[in-house]
């Protein structure tokens, strides 16, 4: 399955050994990442509530999709996503919730 900018997708979670558990991501790549169609530089969605750098989602900042509990990203998370990874694509997130995601890793490694 492929992914663009701004998809959640449920994909294993390269950090858990429990290969059936799946994790949202959200797709920050675009087409002219290498290895676009490959693989993916996607955000961890969290529904843990204490970190206080997250970016909670509300419904309106779903354009299709939604998350069944309440979901934060996490800016700090990030991770190369394989296409094989994917279980499904959960939804797609307007473009400035993604673009403020993308700011805060900028900021992350630029300060």
């Amino acid at each position: 399955m492929s992914g663009e900018r701004g998809d959640v997708v449920v994909a294993t979670d390269p950090f858990r050994d429990d290969e059936s558990a799946g994790r949202p991501f959200l797709v920050v790549s675009t087409d002219e990442t290498p290895f676009h169609g490959e693989q993916y530089i996607a955000l961890a969605l969290t529904t843990r509530t204490w970190h206080d750098e997250r970016i909670p989602l509300e419904d309106a900042h779903w354009m299709d999709g939604g998350a069944p509990e309440s979901s934060s990203i996490m800016p700090w998370s990030v991770s190369a996503v394989r296409t094989e990874w994917v279980n499904y694509r959960q939804g797609t997130l307007h473009e400035d919730v993604v673009d403020r995601a993308v700011d805060r890793v900028v900021t992350y490694l630029t300060s």
